[in-house]
């Protein structure tokens, strides 16, 4: 624990040399993170004391029953987000992002946890894939981390959890906007005594129905208003809690002692530990502070938290528990009931947009989530829209979001009570700390470095104080608690069904890949006739020669003169800078022209349409081509031949020239690739451009040169020229339409996994040629069927 101890006073250390070294942007970040990280936390004062005082509790009406609420109040929202979160949590970044995949990032890549099928050690030399300080897993020598990596099932066990608590952050998505709209909207009955309770769900379902249809906008055309709302709604709920405080019962402060807290269970014993999952819905959204992390930075985070959040929700709590000591007949709108009269409709205003903010914050967040769990291959294939040109992380994916708004709607129709509703919210938001709390413990050991016993400390200290909470709010499952279990079930189903089928389609295309002995054995021309062009092949393997390939030329033996392996796949790191993540290197020899070409993205990278993209594949072999012959530059030996990571903004050190194909300039010095197309050839290329710019993505024509050099090998130049040639005669995307079913001898679990469940999935989702926003004019797809 003295270790532990040891890091909190480093990253108060780092804190303060932030602060010394640039104030001005730490404040702004914290300003910033106040209206996107902290609207879920702040609205919570609204429903707390209604959800704490439900049920049996409210036979206890008496002051010493408030003030032991709130010392219960106050010392859970000092131990859970400022104690663990803010001081401790916030420093187990993984390379500035924050959340559950992060912490499960970095335990994949300090111990041998992954499950993702096709890593390499070239991942590891990724600038991203250590932290300053942080040793590599082979310099970790623990009993703990070789029994992990030993089993199998443990390992997927971890993977499960972290896919349960991904989907209770979805539940949150669903239960967030739902308990915030309504709670808000409900506040009108306090003046409007005629509202009726179907009038107020309509209005709320209104305010629902506008909050998701404008997600497509983006939060960036509104996130400037964010901050304010939630500074302005803030301030005026910290001064009317002072104001109550001085007005209804000064001796609130006493309640402060946590010897309030044995006096409340003393009182109220079995009814008041049944009260702790109302009570903990004072710490909800507490998560996306470290969720929201890659946005901001620890710093600004843990500024904003203890300067304004911290105090303003403080007096807030303090202010409503004295009103309620006076008052307690007025608990069910204990917040808007403690409102003075001449500020209410001011108030109730912020408090609505409030509670749009807070929504629109998680909402974001389940796009970020879910978007995780499709790069670690864990979630079928959505759309994935970036609605932002500066910030990487906001998405917007259209499934999800209608899916979200009808499971909104049908909760807050289905339930109509906020007290009900927050009996979800709270198992739900307190799972998500829970599955927090196990995965810190491990992050303690295998990342930090600490010892056995500071995470046992960790996690007993922490883990029973959120399982007293969490054990409260099992109670309530029947009263509403059952549907963050069933949303959970339900998305735990489709993601682990996705992963296992995948997986199982993976190691089948290593089990059945081409041999390069058979490929030897075939010569440069492999047997068949190659044509002009370049042959993009896309697999998922990162090594070896698909199925598809022997398969496409059974049925139609002739290929390109240049093949390229493709692979685009996912690192567990947040983010790979776009100068490492082409890794290129040859298959076979240099008259085969076969290449492969590794495509890495991180968890948080989203893949844009890249118009270039084609160029810039050419720009990369060609560079492999000349640091091969100059055995130069970083390149990772495998079976096959080196792998070379190739910068693609670096054009140092390559003989070719890129150029606008409208450029009236000629240089004198260059040799231009000549066309090998026949005249019909050339008339189907013109329209094919045609058909590509009318579906609104026009090509922007370049033409690639090579210069002439004395010093180039003529082996190499050769090599550069067939290069160019079948880059000007035509690309083409091959790509296997594959059918997966499971063995007549598999097991019936199996053989509904895969032949139903999966089969319904892949239907459903998005092909994967869209995925990778490849032309479908320039597409060739290869039938095949996958028997797993």
């Amino acid at each position: 624990m003295v270790s532990l101890l040891g890091s909190i006073v480093n990253h108060f250390s780092l804190l303060q040399v932030c602060w010394r070294g640039n104030c001005k942007h730490l404040l702004l970040l914290a300003y910033q993170s106040i209206g996107v990280v902290y609207g879920d936390l702040s609205t919570s004062p609204i429903y707390v004391y209604t959800s704490s005082f439900s049920g049996r509790l409210s036979l206890y009406q008496d002051e010493q029953t408030v003030f032991g609420m709130f010392s219960v109040i106050f010392w859970t929202f000092t131990i859970i987000p400022l104690l663990k979160y803010v001081i401790i949590v916030l420093g187990a970044d993984d390379n500035g992002e924050g959340g559950t995949f992060a912490l499960y990032s970095l335990l994949c890549r300090h111990a041998k946890l992954s499950l993702l099928p096709n890593q390499q050690s070239a991942d590891e030399e990724l600038s991203t894939y250590y932290r300053n300080g942080y040793i590599s897993q082979n310099t970790i020598h623990s009993p703990l981390k070789r029994f992990l990596e030993k089993h199998k099932r443990l390992r997927t066990c971890l993977l499960l959890i972290v896919l349960f608590g991904a989907c209770m952050v979805i539940g949150d998505g669903v239960l967030t906007p739902a308990i915030s709209v309504l709670s808000s909207i409900s506040g009108l009955r306090v003046r409007a005594k005629g509202l009726l309770d179907g009038e107020v769900l309509v209005i709320s379902c209104v305010v629902l129905v506008g909050l998701f249809t404008l997600q497509h906008k983006g939060t960036q055309r509104v996130a400037f208003i964010f901050a304010p709302v939630v500074i302005i709604w803030l301030l005026c709920i910290a001064a009317i809690g002072l104001y109550n405080t001085i007005y209804w019962n000064p001796r609130i402060f006493h309640a402060l002692s946590p010897h309030y807290i044995v006096k409340f269970f003393e009182h109220t014993g079995k009814d008041g530990w049944i009260s702790l999952g109302g009570i903990l819905l004072s710490i909800t959204g507490t998560e996306a502070m470290f969720a929201d992390l890659g946005h901001f930075n620890e710093a600004s985070i843990r500024v904003a938290f203890i300067s304004v959040i911290y105090p303003c929700l403080i007096l807030q709590y303090m202010g409503q528990a004295a009103f309620l000591s006076k008052n307690i007949s007025d608990v069910s709108i204990s917040f808007f009931g403690s409102i003075p009269e001449p500020v209410f409709w001011p108030v109730f205003v912020i408090s609505t947009l409030a509670a749009i903010v807070a929504s629109q914050s998680v909402i974001s967040a389940t796009f970020s989530i879910v978007k995780q769990c499709h790069s670690l291959g864990c979630f079928p294939r959505v759309k994935i829209v970036h609605t932002s040109r500066w910030v990487n992380g906001q998405i917007y994916i259209p499934e999800i979001n209608w899916i979200l708004m009808v499971l909104c709607l049908a909760v807050t129709l289905g339930f109509r009570d906020t007290t009900l509703i927050g009996n979800a919210y709270g198992i739900a938001s307190m799972t998500v700390m829970f599955v927090t709390t196990w995965l810190m413990a491990l992050v303690v050991i295998f990342v930090w470095q600490k010892n056995v016993i500071s995470a046992l400390l960790f996690l007993v200290f922490f883990g029973f104080i959120e399982g007293a909470f969490l054990s409260s709010s099992l109670i309530k499952v029947p009263q509403g608690g059952w549907v963050p279990f069933v949303l959970s079930f339900v998305f735990m189903v489709i993601m682990y069904v996705w992963h296992y089928g995948t997986r199982s389609k993976y190691i089948f295309d290593l089990q059945n890949k081409v041999s390069m002995k058979w490929i030897l054995t075939l010569g440069p021309s492999l047997g068949i006739v190659r044509v002009p062009g370049i042959g993009l092949v896309y697999t998922e393997l990162v090594t070896g020669v698909p199925a598809i390939f022997s398969h496409f030329v059974t049925n139609l033996p002739a290929f390109h003169q240049v093949l390229v392996f493709v692979c685009v796949k996912s690192v567990p790191v947040p983010h790979v800078a776009p100068d490492e993540r082409f890794l290129v290197g040859r298959i076979g020899p240099r008259a085969y022209r076969m290449y492969r070409c590794i495509i890495r993205y991180g968890y948080k990278d989203v893949q844009k349409d890249e118009d270039n993209f084609e160029n810039q594949l050419v720009l990369s072999i060609a560079r492999f081509i000349q640091m091969e012959s100059s055995s130069s530059g970083s390149c990772d030996t495998s079976p096959e031949g080196r792998m070379a990571v190739i910068r693609a903004n670096d054009t140092s050190g390559t003989s070719l020239v890129m150029r606008d194909a409208d450029e009236t300039e000629v240089n004198c010095n260059s040799t231009f690739t000549r066309s090998s197309k026949s005249e019909t050839l050339q008339s189907f290329q013109s329209i094919h451009e045609q058909e590509w710019t009318s579906v609104g993505r026009p090509r922007r024509r370049i033409r690639l040169e090579l210069s002439e050099e004395e010093n180039m090998e003529s082996e190499v130049k050769e090599e550069l020229m067939a290069l160019l040639e079948a880059k000007q005669a035509g690309v083409a995307y091959i790509m296997g339409h594959s059918y997966v079913k499971a063995r007549k001898t598999s097991p019936f679990l199996k053989k509904v996994a895969i032949d139903v469940a999966y089969s319904f999935l892949r239907k459903n989702c998005r092909g994967p040629a869209v995925a990778l926003n490849i032309p479908h004019i320039s597409l060739i797809e290869v039938g095949m069927i996958y028997y797993v």
